[in-house]
């Protein structure tokens, strides 16, 4: 679940905001009225994304807020304010913000501007050439299974078996030739090519990984 803090100084209007958001399963990890609270809860929590005021109460405003933020965490930040004049606008199109909502905003801007962000935030970490899933990836040039944008260690043996089922994604992978990838040199022994299958199951949270029975294995992407 992803961290939320906003940043606004109208109480009412944070509360409303605050109890939506948690609606549509986004955690709220703090409230803050002006940039110094702002900046404590960012400090001392772990924050996916902010929803930031420009008015807010103290000396800083909210953008001045974000870009001092932006100085130390790569935080996404969506702005929302009921100004849209040009000065302020051109203010905070230079801290890079991924959107600035007008108020009054409904709900549904609300909640698409927060999946964009956090998504192309996310989008930002490490991701395979081979798509598994919203989770998962394969990088067929370094032979890595990428998980949430970190390498999952994989044996040197759960490493071909995933490398040749990356290249025959969706079609069936028989024993033998599994057999004769991983163990050309020895025959073939059922305990030890399910014991193998098992430990890459486990690795991939036992998704994709099929069997097709008293034929082989399919990886299904």
């Amino acid at each position: 679940m992803k961290n939320v803090l906003i940043v606004e100084d109208e109480s009412i209007v944070a509360l409303e905001i605050s109890s939506y958001i948690k609606d549509i399963g986004f955690n709220v990890c703090g409230i803050a009225s002006s940039a110094i609270e702002a900046y404590k809860i960012v400090k001392n929590n772990k924050v996916d994304l902010i929803l930031m005021d420009v008015l807010l109460k103290g000396d800083e405003d909210g953008i001045e807020c974000a870009k001092n933020i932006k100085k130390t965490k790569d935080i996404p930040i969506i702005y929302i304010s009921a100004f849209s004049d040009d000065e302020t606008l051109n203010r905070a199109i230079e801290t890079n913000p991924s959107s600035y909502l007008i108020k009054p905003f409904n709900r549904k801007e609300l909640k698409v501007a927060m999946n964009i962000a956090t998504k192309h935030h996310s989008s930002e970490l490490r991701v395979g050439d081979v798509i598994f899933d919203d989770e998962f990836s394969f990088d067929k040039n370094t032979q890595e299974l990428i998980m949430r944008g970190e390498v999952v260690h994989l044996t040197k043996q759960e490493t071909q078996l995933l490398s040749l089922l990356v290249d025959s994604k969706n079609n069936v992978i028989t024993f033998y030739d599994i057999d004769n990838e991983i163990w050309p040199d020895k025959e073939s022994n059922e305990n030890t090519r399910r014991a193998l299958i098992s430990r890459l199951r486990l690795k991939l949270k036992y998704k994709f990984l099929e069997t097709v029975h008293s034929i082989g294995y399919k990886l299904s992407i």
